[in-house]
């Protein structure tokens, strides 16, 4: 995946098109001390973002993976990964949010290469969206794999799908548009004939577990997560729930300023059994 309000004036071009998951950015408490966590736990390399001491961009190789911004006290939010998803028309799209009982938190803002904004779906689930104005120059994941695929756990899956639908465009039939289908009790999202996304019922506002509440899972595939994991618990992270399905491993585990993040060794999203 490939922008953010945090970390914007360096974010790559989408992978597919408008509407399709694009970024993902960590919005944390001290930059220093993410990279000395996330450097040896995903083994990425930080470049500093154009936007000042507090932003950096973290890299794969060559290749930009996510932006760290130590701006949560600043926009008083929760340490949170947080997808971003390229729109066309970034004040558009927030007037829709709006509209359809969402939250937008921060933004749209301009910032450097772009525009953006934080937001919130009508049940508390943190999402930014990206609205890309400079030609991009960064290359796209090696071997076709994406840098990270997303699950948002919401209350009710399809009722999420139709908040998305229409504020993203999503299934709207456009050139580059993405689309939806419904895979047993979950939804699928598909962007450029890629899944990118998957959504799934069951969560509670109110659930003081923070896995149980609305949220976007940010899944970063890794080759060894028994590794990576020992590597965050050394660090000061914690692990939060370890899962072995027969299509592959994941960790969700905690980092030491309160971020939640889960590692897999399904560097696919199709790889997860839907159709």
């Amino acid at each position: 995946m490939t922008g953010s309000t945090s970390g914007t004036a360096s974010a790559p071009a989408p992978l597919t098109g408008p509407a399709a998951p694009c970024w993902v950015n960590l919005m944390t408490l001290n930059l220093e001390s993410a990279q000395e966590f996330y450097g040896p736990v995903m083994g990425w390399t930080f470049r500093p973002g154009k936007l000042g001491q507090e932003f950096s961009v973290a890299r794969r190789g060559d290749v930009p993976v996510a932006g760290i911004g130590a701006v949560a006290t600043t926009f008083h939010v929760a340490v949170a990964w947080t997808p971003y998803f390229a729109v066309q028309d970034a004040d558009a799209t927030a007037a829709r949010i709006r509209e359809r009982s969402g939250t937008v938190a921060v933004g749209p803002l301009t910032l450097g290469k772009g525009r953006g904004a934080l937001a919130a779906d009508r049940d508390g689930a943190g999402f930014g969206i990206w609205e890309r104005t400079a030609p991009a120059t960064s290359p796209p994941a090696p071997d076709g794999h994406a840098h990270a695929w997303l699950r948002l756990r919401t209350r009710n899956a399809f009722d999420a799908a139709i908040f998305y639908g229409e504020v993203l465009d999503w299934a709207s039939g456009r050139p580059g548009s993405c689309e939806v289908a419904y895979a047993k009790d979950e939804v699928v999202v598909r962007c450029g004939g890629r899944q990118l996304a998957r959504i799934s019922s069951g969560a509670l506002e109110a659930a003081p577990d923070p896995l149980v509440r609305p949220h976007w899972q940010v899944n970063f595939p890794v080759d060894d997560v028994a590794a990576a994991v020992a590597s965050a618990r050394t660090l000061g992270g914690s692990l939060v729930e370890e899962l072995s399905r027969p299509e592959g491993r994941e960790a969700t585990l905690i980092d030491p300023d309160g971020g939640l993040f889960t590692l897999t060794d399904v560097h696919h999203a199709e790889d997860t059994g839907a159709p």
